[in-house]
């Protein structure tokens, strides 16, 4: 599914119209007809929690001046005659309607729907306040397309709705919230739920605009396909990781499914070590080697699960260069799980940058001891897949940019830093986005936060490299990635399944007693879950 801005968004009407002799009367009658289930659903959800008498059930919709109001009001009529009590307040009587809600307003009229003219704030807050406790609200007000500020009058009409309204289903994006950048600036419609029309913005995602949303459905509008799946910014969903091959050679042994490396654990520090050692051990990989300090060995090993092979990071100059010859037996390396922030962990990690060619993923310190500036000659050229896992804070540091600068603008410094150092970046945060040198950019929205403890990244990049160790095997112990489509691949899988694991760790445990390591014992719930999709 794709994901678009404002401009692209307008682009796919105009070639909708133009290419496929579309009307905008037949885009809104197609909101009108799907989103009136969508809400019925939701409605019949919502009085069954509330108890609200029959007689005082009414859906509220809130009409702007705009086609986004004319959606609103064709939803209307289509709950209007399901028989559903509606009523359609029209926040801008004064200004002039736009021809396609000039039309709404007949046809609704016609169908019985109650209309009313809402001449200042107080006549809204007089209604809200008299009727019951518990407001099922449409917001049609505004559109993706709004320039802020927003007018002292939208102000007050917007927090008497946040006041007052037991729940809002928001059409396209929540009133006040920029489309492309997600930005409000005094206030926005809190929704529960968006229906965001033919595919879901940017502004659903970035931002505030991810907290102000809710639960984002895709309205099907009746846009072509061709056109929907098209561009290079796409929902991470099922549909993403189809090419990753989930079976399993029952008479193949360990080696068929590769080895990998991970480099972590300073002293104090080792559980990361751990907690990505065994999340790569547990995606399928045949045969794992944590390695860690010399004075954090024994600390290690008194901690580790006895299938991960355990060794120390060479101190000795000759040790070093053995080693740094020995490294491409190995299918993936992951560096940097609680490796600490020293000369010595900057000097490990440049070495292995230098002397690994295959599949090498960089998480938490080995991005810390990095800097842009410095390294870029030595990330550019490298010639195997690389792979960053940061979080926001580590992008800024890494990348030399306030991390205001990124969660407000995360695609267009995702998309810099990545076609700079043509490494493929998962930017992590409650909505996590995925770069990949190609240009395709995935959004992985799937906030929760029993992940807001530390250890879910380890797990996620023990994940990831487990994946691009077992799928780089053939029979014949080589590697198999000719292009790196099929890296971008594994990357999605293992972020995809650990959103999915997680989902439900917190549903049986809870956000609160949720732990890293246990999102490790439901990925066999996760396994499970992926099969089906086939």
């Amino acid at each position: 599914m794709r994901v678009v801005d404002i401009n692209e968004m307008r682009e796919v009407e105009s070639q909708t119209y133009e290419l496929y002799g579309f009307t905008e009367e037949l885009i809104i009658e197609n909101v009108g007809v799907r989103g009136a289930f969508i809400i019925e659903d939701a409605f019949k959800v919502f009085n069954s929690l509330k108890s609200i008498p029959h007689h005082l059930q009414e859906i509220v919709f809130l009409i702007g001046k705009g086609n986004n109001g004319a959606d609103g009001l064709c939803l209307a009529r289509h709950l209007q005659n399901k028989g559903y009590a509606v009523r359609a307040f029209m926040i801008f009587p004064d200004l002039k309607y736009s021809e396609q809600l000039e039309k709404q307003v007949k046809m609704a009229e016609a169908f019985g729907v109650k209309i009313c003219d809402i001449e200042n704030a107080n006549q809204l807050d007089s209604y809200f306040s008299q009727v019951h406790d518990h407001h099922f609200v449409v917001d049609s007000i505004l559109g993706t397309g709004i320039r802020l500020p927003i007018s002292d009058y939208l102000f007050d009409i917007i927090n008497i709705v946040n006041h007052y309204s037991s729940h809002v289903t928001s059409i396209d994006i929540p009133s006040g919230v920029t489309g492309s950048e997600g930005a409000i600036s005094s206030a926005a419609i809190q929704a529960n739920l968006t229906l965001a029309i033919g595919m879901p913005k940017t502004g659903h995602y970035i931002s505030t605009g991810a907290i102000y949303s809710g639960i984002i459905k895709v309205l099907e509008a009746g846009f072509p396909n061709e056109l929907i799946i098209s561009g290079n910014k796409k929902l991470l969903d099922q549909k993403s990781i189809h090419l990753i091959k989930n079976d399993r050679d029952k008479f193949a042994h360990k080696n068929n499914f590769g080895h990998c490396l991970v480099i972590g654990g300073s002293e104090g520090m080792t559980g990361a070590l751990i907690m990505a050692s065994t999340a790569a051990l547990k995606v399928g990989t045949g045969l794992v080697t944590a390695v860690t300090w010399p004075e954090s060995y024994l600390e290690l090993t008194s901690r580790i699960p006895c299938e991960i092979m355990t060794g120390m990071i060479p101190q000795e100059d000759s040790e070093i260069s053995a080693i740094l010859k020995d490294l491409n037996k190995y299918n993936s390396i992951i560096i940097g799980p609680g490796l600490g922030k020293s000369e010595r962990t900057r000097e490990v990690v440049l070495n292995v940058i230098r002397h690994f060619g295959g599949n090498l993923i960089l998480d938490a310190d080995a991005i810390n001891v990095l800097n842009l500036r410095e390294d870029l000659p030595l990330l550019e050229t490298r010639k195997g897949p690389m792979v960053l896992t940061p979080h926001i804070g580590e992008f800024s540091r890494f990348a030399g940019l306030c991390s205001q600068e990124i969660l407000e603008q995360p695609l267009e410094n995702l998309k810099s830093i990545v076609d700079r150092t043509n490494c493929s970046i998962i930017l992590k945060d409650a909505c996590t986005f995925l770069g990949f040198p190609n240009g395709e950019i995935y959004v992985n929205y799937s906030p929760n936060d029993g992940l807001a403890s530390g250890g879910s990244g380890d797990v996620l990049a023990g994940m990831i490299g487990g994946y691009l160790a077992q799928y780089s095997q053939d029979s014949n112990k080589k590697q198999i990635f000719k292009n790196n489509e099929q890296v971008f691949d594994a990357v999605r899988m293992g972020v995809w399944i650990h959103s999915l694991a997680a989902k439900f760790t917190v549903k049986d445990l809870g956000p609160r007693a949720m732990t890293a390591n246990e999102i490790v014992n439901y990925l066999p719930m996760a396994f499970d879950e992926v099969e089906k999709y086939k």
